[in-house]
Protein backbone atom coordinates (compact mmCIF):
# COMPACT_ATOMS: atom_id res chain seq x y z
CA UNK A 1 0.00 0.00 0.00
CA UNK A 2 0.87 3.48 -0.64
CA UNK A 3 0.74 6.73 1.36
CA UNK A 4 0.01 9.88 -0.65
CA UNK A 5 1.35 12.67 0.94
CA UNK A 6 0.38 16.49 -0.69
CA UNK A 7 2.57 18.80 0.16
CA UNK A 8 6.87 18.85 0.61
CA UNK A 9 6.80 21.24 3.26
CA UNK A 10 8.09 20.46 6.63
CA UNK A 11 5.05 18.53 7.70
CA UNK A 12 4.57 16.38 4.72
CA UNK A 13 8.71 15.93 4.83
CA UNK A 14 8.35 14.66 8.41
CA UNK A 15 5.32 12.34 7.29
CA UNK A 16 7.32 10.89 4.68
CA UNK A 17 10.58 10.41 6.21
CA UNK A 18 9.29 8.26 9.10
CA UNK A 19 7.14 6.11 6.93
CA UNK A 20 10.11 5.70 4.47
CA UNK A 21 12.03 4.69 7.38
CA UNK A 22 9.59 1.99 8.15
CA UNK A 23 9.84 0.61 5.32
CA UNK A 24 6.40 1.86 3.38
CA UNK A 25 5.72 3.35 0.14
CA UNK A 26 5.62 7.37 0.03
CA UNK A 27 4.16 9.35 -3.13
CA UNK A 28 4.93 12.77 -2.06
CA UNK A 29 3.18 15.76 -4.24
CA UNK A 30 4.22 18.92 -4.80
CA UNK A 31 3.74 21.52 -7.37
CA UNK A 32 7.62 22.95 -7.43
CA UNK A 33 9.58 23.39 -8.89
CA UNK A 34 7.11 23.60 -12.18
CA UNK A 35 4.78 26.05 -10.09
CA UNK A 36 5.32 28.22 -7.08
CA UNK A 37 2.69 29.82 -4.75
CA UNK A 38 2.74 33.66 -3.94
CA UNK A 39 5.26 32.86 -0.83
CA UNK A 40 7.66 30.14 -2.49
CA UNK A 41 10.59 30.80 -4.12
CA UNK A 42 13.05 28.11 -3.46
CA UNK A 43 12.59 24.43 -5.50
CA UNK A 44 13.53 22.57 -2.45
CA UNK A 45 11.47 20.89 0.09
CA UNK A 46 11.30 22.33 3.54
CA UNK A 47 11.30 25.65 2.58
CA UNK A 48 11.31 28.45 5.37
CA UNK A 49 9.00 31.06 3.98
CA UNK A 50 9.39 33.31 7.01
CA UNK A 51 11.94 33.83 9.37
CA UNK A 52 15.34 31.12 9.71
CA UNK A 53 14.26 31.03 13.67
CA UNK A 54 12.99 27.79 14.97
CA UNK A 55 12.81 29.74 18.32
CA UNK A 56 13.86 29.03 21.88
CA UNK A 57 15.88 25.64 22.26
CA UNK A 58 15.46 25.54 26.32
CA UNK A 59 13.23 23.16 28.45
CA UNK A 60 11.67 25.80 30.53
CA UNK A 61 10.31 26.65 26.77
CA UNK A 62 7.29 25.27 25.56
CA UNK A 63 8.76 25.18 21.95
CA UNK A 64 11.99 23.98 23.34
CA UNK A 65 10.13 21.00 25.03
CA UNK A 66 8.77 20.22 22.02
CA UNK A 67 11.57 20.23 20.15
CA UNK A 68 13.39 17.58 22.67
CA UNK A 69 10.47 15.51 22.13
CA UNK A 70 10.98 15.63 18.69
CA UNK A 71 14.79 14.70 18.85
CA UNK A 72 13.69 11.62 20.65
CA UNK A 73 11.32 10.72 18.04
CA UNK A 74 14.63 11.15 15.41
CA UNK A 75 12.71 13.95 13.69
CA UNK A 76 14.22 14.87 10.17
CA UNK A 77 13.58 18.43 10.83
CA UNK A 78 15.44 18.60 14.10
CA UNK A 79 18.54 16.28 12.62
CA UNK A 80 18.55 19.09 9.73
CA UNK A 81 18.51 21.80 11.97
CA UNK A 82 21.31 20.25 13.95
CA UNK A 83 23.57 19.87 10.80
CA UNK A 84 22.69 23.93 9.49
CA UNK A 85 22.61 25.89 13.00
CA UNK A 86 23.82 29.13 13.29
CA UNK A 87 24.63 31.08 16.60
CA UNK A 88 20.84 32.58 17.85
CA UNK A 89 21.15 32.98 21.00
CA UNK A 90 18.84 31.06 23.42
CA UNK A 91 16.98 30.30 20.03
CA UNK A 92 17.47 27.72 17.66
CA UNK A 93 18.46 29.09 13.96
CA UNK A 94 19.15 27.87 10.73
CA UNK A 95 21.01 28.87 7.84
CA UNK A 96 18.00 28.50 5.60
CA UNK A 97 19.05 27.58 1.89
CA UNK A 98 21.77 24.72 4.16
CA UNK A 99 18.29 23.59 5.57
CA UNK A 100 16.58 23.08 2.86
CA UNK A 101 19.16 20.94 0.76
CA UNK A 102 19.37 19.00 4.03
CA UNK A 103 15.73 18.61 3.74
CA UNK A 104 15.70 17.69 0.03
CA UNK A 105 18.62 15.87 -0.18
CA UNK A 106 17.31 13.18 2.49
CA UNK A 107 13.75 12.98 1.13
CA UNK A 108 15.05 12.09 -2.51
CA UNK A 109 17.66 9.57 -1.31
CA UNK A 110 14.92 7.20 -0.36
CA UNK A 111 14.14 4.59 -3.16
CA UNK A 112 10.51 4.16 -1.46
CA UNK A 113 9.75 7.85 -1.90
CA UNK A 114 8.31 9.04 -5.13
CA UNK A 115 8.32 12.59 -5.85
CA UNK A 116 5.53 13.83 -8.21
CA UNK A 117 5.58 16.97 -9.26
CA UNK A 118 1.89 17.48 -9.61
CA UNK A 119 -1.04 19.86 -8.10
CA UNK A 120 -3.87 17.48 -6.42
CA UNK A 121 -6.87 19.11 -6.71
CA UNK A 122 -8.74 15.98 -5.71
CA UNK A 123 -7.22 13.78 -3.29
CA UNK A 124 -10.42 11.41 -3.01
CA UNK A 125 -8.63 10.27 -6.80
CA UNK A 126 -5.76 8.37 -5.22
CA UNK A 127 -6.32 5.00 -3.50
CA UNK A 128 -5.17 4.62 0.02
CA UNK A 129 -4.42 6.61 2.81
CA UNK A 130 -3.71 10.42 1.85
CA UNK A 131 -2.45 13.03 3.88
CA UNK A 132 -3.15 16.97 3.25
CA UNK A 133 0.16 18.66 4.18
CA UNK A 134 -0.41 21.74 1.85
CA UNK A 135 0.37 24.08 4.33
CA UNK A 136 -1.42 27.94 4.81
CA UNK A 137 -0.67 28.16 1.25
CA UNK A 138 -2.75 25.80 -0.15
CA UNK A 139 -3.55 26.05 -4.46
CA UNK A 140 -6.66 26.83 -5.14
CA UNK A 141 -8.14 23.85 -6.56
CA UNK A 142 -7.17 21.59 -3.47
CA UNK A 143 -8.36 24.93 -1.23
CA UNK A 144 -11.87 24.47 -3.32
CA UNK A 145 -12.05 21.04 -2.50
CA UNK A 146 -11.31 21.27 1.23
CA UNK A 147 -14.21 23.40 1.53
CA UNK A 148 -16.69 20.83 -0.49
CA UNK A 149 -15.49 18.22 1.30
CA UNK A 150 -15.37 19.58 4.94
CA UNK A 151 -19.06 21.50 4.13
CA UNK A 152 -17.35 24.31 6.25
CA UNK A 153 -16.16 27.30 4.70
CA UNK A 154 -12.47 27.81 4.91
CA UNK A 155 -11.11 30.27 7.70
CA UNK A 156 -8.64 32.57 6.50
CA UNK A 157 -5.93 34.76 8.27
CA UNK A 158 -2.94 36.44 7.15
CA UNK A 159 0.79 36.29 8.02
CA UNK A 160 3.75 38.32 7.40
CA UNK A 161 7.48 38.39 6.73
CA UNK A 162 10.34 40.45 7.94
CA UNK A 163 12.57 42.25 5.75
CA UNK A 164 16.20 40.63 5.27
CA UNK A 165 19.21 43.53 5.49
CA UNK A 166 22.59 43.50 3.41
CA UNK A 167 25.41 43.16 6.67
CA UNK A 168 27.77 45.49 4.68
CA UNK A 169 25.11 48.47 4.30
CA UNK A 170 24.89 48.86 7.87
CA UNK A 171 26.38 51.33 10.29
CA UNK A 172 28.19 49.19 12.46
CA UNK A 173 29.27 52.72 14.08
CA UNK A 174 25.86 53.30 15.45
CA UNK A 175 24.70 49.42 15.95
CA UNK A 176 26.11 47.38 18.62
CA UNK A 177 26.19 43.41 18.91
CA UNK A 178 24.73 41.76 22.11
CA UNK A 179 21.73 39.08 23.03
CA UNK A 180 19.43 40.05 25.57
CA UNK A 181 20.75 39.48 29.03
CA UNK A 182 24.19 38.30 27.62
CA UNK A 183 22.53 35.06 26.56
CA UNK A 184 24.46 33.00 23.74
CA UNK A 185 27.73 34.42 21.82
CA UNK A 186 28.15 38.39 21.31
CA UNK A 187 27.77 38.51 17.96
CA UNK A 188 24.34 36.77 17.61
CA UNK A 189 22.19 39.77 17.33
CA UNK A 190 23.02 42.99 16.10
CA UNK A 191 21.00 45.72 18.00
CA UNK A 192 19.96 49.25 16.71
CA UNK A 193 19.60 51.31 19.54
CA UNK A 194 16.92 54.41 19.91
CA UNK A 195 16.95 57.57 21.63
CA UNK A 196 13.38 58.87 22.88
CA UNK A 197 12.93 61.48 19.97
CA UNK A 198 14.45 59.00 17.41
CA UNK A 199 11.97 56.15 18.44
CA UNK A 200 9.03 59.13 18.44
CA UNK A 201 9.72 59.44 14.57
CA UNK A 202 9.70 56.49 13.89
CA UNK A 203 6.79 55.88 15.60
CA UNK A 204 4.72 58.73 14.05
CA UNK A 205 6.35 57.59 10.28
CA UNK A 206 5.28 53.85 10.98
CA UNK A 207 1.94 54.05 12.30
CA UNK A 208 1.13 56.77 9.14
CA UNK A 209 2.72 54.84 6.55
CA UNK A 210 1.07 53.65 2.80
CA UNK A 211 0.29 49.84 3.57
CA UNK A 212 -0.26 47.44 0.55
CA UNK A 213 -3.86 47.48 -0.87
CA UNK A 214 -5.97 44.69 -0.37
CA UNK A 215 -7.89 42.75 -3.09
CA UNK A 216 -11.47 42.05 -2.21
CA UNK A 217 -11.13 38.92 -0.82
CA UNK A 218 -8.46 40.21 1.74
CA UNK A 219 -10.69 42.62 3.20
CA UNK A 220 -11.63 40.67 5.94
CA UNK A 221 -8.53 39.43 6.95
CA UNK A 222 -7.91 37.95 10.10
CA UNK A 223 -4.43 38.78 11.71
CA UNK A 224 -2.76 36.04 14.26
CA UNK A 225 -1.75 37.75 17.46
CA UNK A 226 1.56 35.60 17.54
CA UNK A 227 2.59 37.38 13.92
CA UNK A 228 1.21 41.01 14.22
CA UNK A 229 2.57 43.19 11.01
CA UNK A 230 4.57 45.93 12.83
CA UNK A 231 2.65 49.10 11.83
CA UNK A 232 -0.47 46.85 13.29
CA UNK A 233 1.02 47.07 16.73
CA UNK A 234 2.73 50.93 16.50
CA UNK A 235 -1.25 51.66 15.71
CA UNK A 236 -1.89 50.05 19.35
CA UNK A 237 -0.37 52.77 20.85
CA UNK A 238 2.88 54.71 21.15
CA UNK A 239 4.63 52.56 23.53
CA UNK A 240 3.53 49.44 22.06
CA UNK A 241 6.55 48.61 20.31
CA UNK A 242 8.72 48.99 23.45
CA UNK A 243 6.52 46.39 25.10
CA UNK A 244 7.39 44.19 22.26
CA UNK A 245 9.97 44.01 19.31
CA UNK A 246 11.23 47.31 20.06
CA UNK A 247 11.40 46.48 24.06
CA UNK A 248 14.84 47.55 25.34
CA UNK A 249 15.36 45.32 28.45
CA UNK A 250 18.27 43.36 28.69
CA UNK A 251 20.03 45.43 26.00
CA UNK A 252 22.41 47.89 27.39
CA UNK A 253 25.34 48.52 25.30
CA UNK A 254 28.08 46.45 25.87
CA UNK A 255 30.76 48.88 26.22
CA UNK A 256 29.40 51.60 28.02
CA UNK A 257 26.59 49.94 29.99
CA UNK A 258 24.33 52.58 28.57
CA UNK A 259 20.66 51.65 28.52
CA UNK A 260 18.62 53.02 25.72
CA UNK A 261 14.73 53.56 25.06
CA UNK A 262 13.73 51.06 22.33
CA UNK A 263 16.23 48.91 20.55
CA UNK A 264 16.02 47.23 16.94
CA UNK A 265 17.06 43.64 17.04
CA UNK A 266 18.40 41.82 14.03
CA UNK A 267 19.25 38.28 13.81
CA UNK A 268 21.70 36.98 11.77
CA UNK A 269 20.39 35.08 8.69
CA UNK A 270 23.23 32.75 7.39
CA UNK A 271 26.35 31.26 9.06
CA UNK A 272 28.43 33.34 6.96
CA UNK A 273 26.52 36.69 9.02
CA UNK A 274 25.94 38.43 4.88
CA UNK A 275 22.67 38.95 6.26
CA UNK A 276 20.39 39.95 9.10
CA UNK A 277 16.58 39.35 9.50
CA UNK A 278 14.86 41.97 11.09
CA UNK A 279 13.04 40.50 14.43
CA UNK A 280 8.78 41.43 14.92
CA UNK A 281 9.31 43.81 11.48
CA UNK A 282 6.81 41.50 9.47
CA UNK A 283 4.78 44.05 7.75
CA UNK A 284 2.60 45.22 5.17
CA UNK A 285 3.62 48.37 4.15
CA UNK A 286 4.48 48.91 0.77
CA UNK A 287 7.92 48.02 -0.44
CA UNK A 288 9.03 51.66 -1.23
CA UNK A 289 7.68 52.93 2.75
CA UNK A 290 9.50 50.09 4.10
CA UNK A 291 12.71 51.26 2.74
CA UNK A 292 11.94 54.80 3.50
CA UNK A 293 10.64 54.28 7.46
CA UNK A 294 12.88 51.55 8.13
CA UNK A 295 16.21 53.57 7.32
CA UNK A 296 15.22 55.98 10.07
CA UNK A 297 16.26 53.24 12.52
CA UNK A 298 19.96 54.47 13.73
CA UNK A 299 22.11 52.42 11.94
CA UNK A 300 20.33 51.36 9.24
CA UNK A 301 20.00 54.38 7.56
CA UNK A 302 21.90 53.10 3.96
CA UNK A 303 19.99 49.68 4.21
CA UNK A 304 20.14 47.73 1.31
CA UNK A 305 17.18 45.24 1.71
CA UNK A 306 17.92 42.22 -0.06
CA UNK A 307 14.30 40.23 0.94
CA UNK A 308 11.29 43.36 1.53
CA UNK A 309 8.60 42.01 4.15
CA UNK A 310 5.44 41.27 3.11
CA UNK A 311 2.35 39.77 4.07
CA UNK A 312 0.86 36.27 2.21
CA UNK A 313 -2.32 34.12 2.60
CA UNK A 314 -2.62 31.48 5.26
CA UNK A 315 -5.47 29.09 5.25
CA UNK A 316 -6.16 26.66 7.86
CA UNK A 317 -9.32 24.59 8.66
CA UNK A 318 -11.60 24.36 11.67
CA UNK A 319 -9.82 21.85 12.59
CA UNK A 320 -12.28 20.64 15.76
CA UNK A 321 -15.40 20.34 13.34
CA UNK A 322 -13.34 18.56 11.02
CA UNK A 323 -10.62 16.11 12.91
CA UNK A 324 -10.38 13.87 15.72
CA UNK A 325 -6.84 13.26 17.67
CA UNK A 326 -4.98 11.78 15.48
CA UNK A 327 -5.30 14.73 12.53
CA UNK A 328 -7.74 12.57 11.13
CA UNK A 329 -11.09 13.59 9.21
CA UNK A 330 -14.15 12.95 11.55
CA UNK A 331 -16.03 11.65 8.16
CA UNK A 332 -13.05 9.93 5.91
CA UNK A 333 -11.10 7.84 7.67
CA UNK A 334 -8.43 7.75 5.00
CA UNK A 335 -7.32 11.54 4.67
CA UNK A 336 -4.87 13.03 7.99
CA UNK A 337 -3.89 16.43 7.42
CA UNK A 338 -1.03 17.53 8.65
CA UNK A 339 0.95 21.36 8.98
CA UNK A 340 -0.62 25.05 9.57
CA UNK A 341 -3.30 24.35 7.76
CA UNK A 342 -4.59 22.00 10.82
CA UNK A 343 -4.38 25.39 12.81
CA UNK A 344 -1.01 24.63 14.73
CA UNK A 345 1.75 27.85 14.13
CA UNK A 346 5.10 27.75 13.62
CA UNK A 347 7.72 25.50 11.90
CA UNK A 348 8.41 23.76 15.06
CA UNK A 349 4.52 22.92 15.63
CA UNK A 350 4.20 21.93 11.99
CA UNK A 351 6.97 19.88 11.65
CA UNK A 352 5.88 17.99 14.95
CA UNK A 353 2.08 17.69 13.65
CA UNK A 354 3.86 15.66 10.62
CA UNK A 355 5.97 13.85 13.00
CA UNK A 356 3.13 12.67 14.75
CA UNK A 357 1.27 11.63 11.60
CA UNK A 358 3.46 9.84 10.41
CA UNK A 359 3.35 7.54 13.34
CA UNK A 360 0.08 7.35 13.78
CA UNK A 361 0.09 6.33 10.16
CA UNK A 362 2.80 3.57 10.82
CA UNK A 363 0.75 2.06 14.08
CA UNK A 364 -2.53 2.05 12.15
CA UNK A 365 -0.84 -0.04 9.59
CA UNK A 366 0.91 -2.00 11.85
CA UNK A 367 -1.13 -2.72 14.71
CA UNK A 368 -4.73 -2.23 13.31
CA UNK A 369 -5.01 0.82 15.55
CA UNK A 370 -3.88 4.04 16.10
CA UNK A 371 -1.88 4.89 19.14
CA UNK A 372 -1.84 8.25 20.56
CA UNK A 373 1.21 10.21 22.52
CA UNK A 374 1.29 10.31 26.80
CA UNK A 375 -1.16 13.11 27.71
CA UNK A 376 1.57 14.73 29.66
CA UNK A 377 3.72 15.53 26.61
CA UNK A 378 3.91 18.41 24.32
CA UNK A 379 3.31 16.68 21.16
CA UNK A 380 -0.43 15.42 22.96
CA UNK A 381 -1.13 19.13 23.66
CA UNK A 382 -0.73 19.68 20.18
CA UNK A 383 -3.29 16.85 18.88
CA UNK A 384 -5.69 17.67 21.99
CA UNK A 385 -5.55 21.52 20.82
CA UNK A 386 -6.42 20.96 17.45
CA UNK A 387 -9.81 18.63 18.36
CA UNK A 388 -10.82 20.00 21.20
CA UNK A 389 -14.15 22.58 20.53
CA UNK A 390 -13.79 25.85 20.41
CA UNK A 391 -16.00 28.86 19.63
CA UNK A 392 -13.26 30.80 18.12
CA UNK A 393 -10.36 28.46 16.94
CA UNK A 394 -7.67 30.16 15.95
CA UNK A 395 -3.68 29.08 15.03
CA UNK A 396 -1.65 28.42 18.03
CA UNK A 397 2.00 27.71 19.45
CA UNK A 398 2.74 25.30 21.45
CA UNK A 399 2.37 26.95 24.96
CA UNK A 400 2.59 25.25 28.45
CA UNK A 401 -1.15 25.88 29.00
CA UNK A 402 -1.80 23.03 26.65
CA UNK A 403 0.50 20.73 28.95
CA UNK A 404 -1.34 19.23 32.30
CA UNK A 405 0.10 21.23 35.00
CA UNK A 406 1.96 19.55 37.75
CA UNK A 407 -0.55 18.16 40.44
CA UNK A 408 2.23 19.09 43.17
CA UNK A 409 2.62 23.46 44.10
CA UNK A 410 5.57 24.83 42.60
CA UNK A 411 5.98 28.78 42.78
CA UNK A 412 8.77 29.31 40.82
CA UNK A 413 7.52 29.42 36.88
CA UNK A 414 11.13 28.35 35.65
CA UNK A 415 11.50 25.60 38.23
CA UNK A 416 7.61 24.84 37.45
CA UNK A 417 8.13 24.93 33.78
CA UNK A 418 11.41 22.82 34.03
CA UNK A 419 9.80 20.22 36.19
CA UNK A 420 6.99 19.63 33.40
CA UNK A 421 9.42 19.14 31.16
CA UNK A 422 11.42 16.36 32.80
CA UNK A 423 7.83 14.84 33.33
CA UNK A 424 6.99 15.12 29.55
CA UNK A 425 10.26 13.40 28.42
CA UNK A 426 10.87 10.76 31.23
CA UNK A 427 7.01 9.67 29.80
CA UNK A 428 7.78 10.13 26.09
CA UNK A 429 10.99 8.14 27.01
CA UNK A 430 9.34 5.29 28.41
CA UNK A 431 6.12 5.41 25.52
CA UNK A 432 9.56 5.15 22.97
CA UNK A 433 11.09 1.84 24.62
CA UNK A 434 7.71 0.17 24.82
CA UNK A 435 6.44 0.21 21.51
CA UNK A 436 7.65 -0.23 17.99
CA UNK A 437 8.61 3.07 17.30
Amino acid sequence: MVTHIIGAGLAGCEVAYFLAKKGYKVKLYDIKPEKFTEGHKSPNFGELLCSNSLRGDTLTNAVGLLKAEMRLLNSLVMQCAEKTKIPAGGALAVDRHKFEDCITEIIQSFENIEVVCKEVKNPEELDGIKVIAAGPLATQGLTKWIAEKTGKENLFFFDAIAPIVDAETIDYTRAFFASRYGKGEGKDYLNCPMEREEYLRFYRELVNAETVKLRDFEKDKKLFEGCLPVEEIAKRGEDALRFGPLKPVGLPHPETGKEFYAVVQLRREDKEGRFYNMVGFQTHLTYPEQKRVFRLIPGLENARFERFGRMHRNTYINSPQILDEFFRMKEDENIFFAGQITGVEGYVESAASGLMVGFYIHSLLKHGRIIQFPENTALRGLSSHISTYSHNFQPTNITFSLIPDLKERVRNKKERRLKIAERSLSELKEFVSKIDF
